[in-house]
């Protein structure tokens, strides 16, 4: 009877435990999401100064430096965002398989 008993605390254990990944995971999804939603918001704005400001200038010299500075600025900010959104990915990954570590520690020989 005890086999029994113990089979099913492994059974509530890896219920528990998926649960906790599934919570964690769409929080993850979420914040993920709202991180791609505040880049697409900045990088119009952004783009929207920059038509604004190109309107404005009377040389090509000019419209030539707004220009540069635009795709500069444009740039960094994609490899910034890119980065952040990369380690969002990374912490969703290990907080979503986090609930399963107790579990495959019990399941998995250990080595000493």
């Amino acid at each position: 009877m005890a086999q029994v008993e113990e089979i099913q605390k492994y059974g509530k254990e890896q219920f528990e435990a998926a649960v906790a990944s599934v919570n964690t995971f769409s929080t993850g999804i979420q914040s993920i999401a709202n991180a791609y939603g505040e880049y697409a918001k900045k990088s119009f704005e952004d783009t929207k100064a920059f038509v604004e400001k190109l309107s404005g200038v009377k040389s090509v010299e000019k419209a030539i430096e707004v220009q540069t500075e635009f795709a500069k600025t444009s740039y960094e900010t994609f490899v910034a965002e890119s980065q952040k959104i990369g380690e969002l990915y990374s912490d969703l990954a290990k907080q979503a398989f986090k609930p399963f570590e107790t579990l495959v520690a019990k399941v998995a020989p250990t080595t000493h």
